[in-house]
């Protein structure tokens, strides 16, 4: 089963998510661009700038990276720079209020990364990729956005970081999703909805009880217990 379960991919015409899924996390996503960027004072150009690189760019990285299956989708559909609009007016409205809004901020967030990695993971199946690397690239996709914005702003990528689980709930939402569509019967859009909700539940979950990973530890240390230089 999992031999079979490494090397399968969704039929040549596979089930489509409803680019609702893509377009919501896209505006949540580019939100946290916008708020970032208010916070850091910026001026409309790189409010704008930052938060369409957080919002689209981990769509880019998949489509341009893994996919290459001609221009990426934000290049083909404008909605989607109507939502990284939609997040720039959104940022600029409560951008002010940022401290009390903040665990609003951080729903909307869990809510990007589990609807972005469904999407990520479904695209790489339907384009025929092997499950692991449907699984990485919804990874990607879910949290790419956030590493560039991170890289960009000269901060050390909070992906990298020990800290609450953000990439690890993304982990988690794309596995399970690729679960539900190779191997039950449900419906689609249920194991896309089961999926997300996996990842927003994890991820909110880690919030609340402040579930964190921890920094790797290595097997060896010198004779004052710490490792070696």
């Amino acid at each position: 089963m999992v031999d079979s379960l490494l090397n399968s991919s969704l039929s040549p015409s596979p089930f489509q998510l409803n680019v609702a899924f893509d377009l919501g996390a896209t505006f949540f996503i580019a939100l946290t661009g916008a708020l970032a960027a208010i916070r850091r004072r910026y001026d409309y150009v790189g409010l704008f700038a930052l938060a369409l690189v957080t919002g689209v760019g981990g769509s880019l990285m998949r489509d341009g990276l893994f996919l290459q299956q001609g221009p990426p989708a934000v290049a083909k559909d404008g909605r989607y720079l109507i939502a990284v609009l939609a997040g720039c007016v959104a940022g600029v409205i409560v951008g002010q209020r940022i401290e009390r809004f903040r665990k609003l901020i951080a729903i909307l967030d869990a809510v990007g990364l589990g609807a972005y990695g469904v999407v990520g993971a479904q695209k790489s199946l339907a384009a025929g990729l092997s499950v692991p690397a449907a699984v990485l690239v919804g990874v990607i996709n879910a949290s790419g956005g956030g590493l560039l914005r991170d890289i960009i702003t000269r901060e050390e990528p909070l992906v990298f970081k020990p800290g609450q689980f953000y990439a690890m709930a993304s982990l988690l939402g794309c596995g399970l999703y690729v679960l539900l569509a190779l191997e039950t019967n449900l419906p689609p859009p249920l194991s896309a909805v089961i999926a997300a909700s996996a990842t927003f539940l994890c991820r909110v979950l880690a919030i609340v009880f402040n579930w964190r990973t921890s920094p790797v530890q290595p097997w060896f240390s010198d004779a004052d217990g710490q490792p070696p230089p």
